[in-house]
């Protein structure tokens, strides 16, 4: 639950605009990868300082660990915009970062024994009955 504490720390931190707990809480050598409308690459732009924690406000709906260092965070905005946030953290320190927007994310846990996998977290937009959405797969 450490994990999880600490991305919850993230959120409350970009909520109220304190730029020096986020720092702390990040690697130097993060690792970004994003998924959507290039517009719509708001928590690199608020963790880079090119724009304000108040221009897009991050209110993650839920929260949820699934082992191995990976915290899932998902959140959306009315029907203009739903994101996925998925946070890989070593040591206390976030190390990856995947930002998913206005995208269906199903994540896989792939076991090495017979090679079975199976799902561990997907997707739940609000509003999904009322527009379609890419699907995008992401196997841990």
């Amino acid at each position: 639950m450490q994990n999880k504490a600490i991305v919850e720390a993230l959120y409350k931190a970009l909520a109220q605009g304190k730029t020096d707990t986020v720092g702390k809480l990040l690697a130097s050598d993060l690792e970004w990868w994003f998924h959507g409308p290039p517009k719509s690459q708001h928590m690199m732009r608020v963790l880079t300082g090119k724009s304000s924690h108040t221009d897009f406000r991050f209110e993650p709906r839920s929260i949820t660990e699934i082992g191995d260092g990976v915290i899932i965070a998902e959140g959306w905005e009315g029907a203009k915009a739903y994101w996925v946030h998925a946070w890989t953290l070593k040591d206390g320190l976030i190390t990856q970062f995947r930002e998913y927007f206005n995208t269906w994310l199903t994540v896989r846990d792939l076991k090495l024994e017979g090679w079975e996998s199976f799902t561990v977290w997907e997707s739940m937009p609000n509003d999904l009955f009322h527009r379609s959405l890419p699907a995008l797969l992401l196997a841990i």
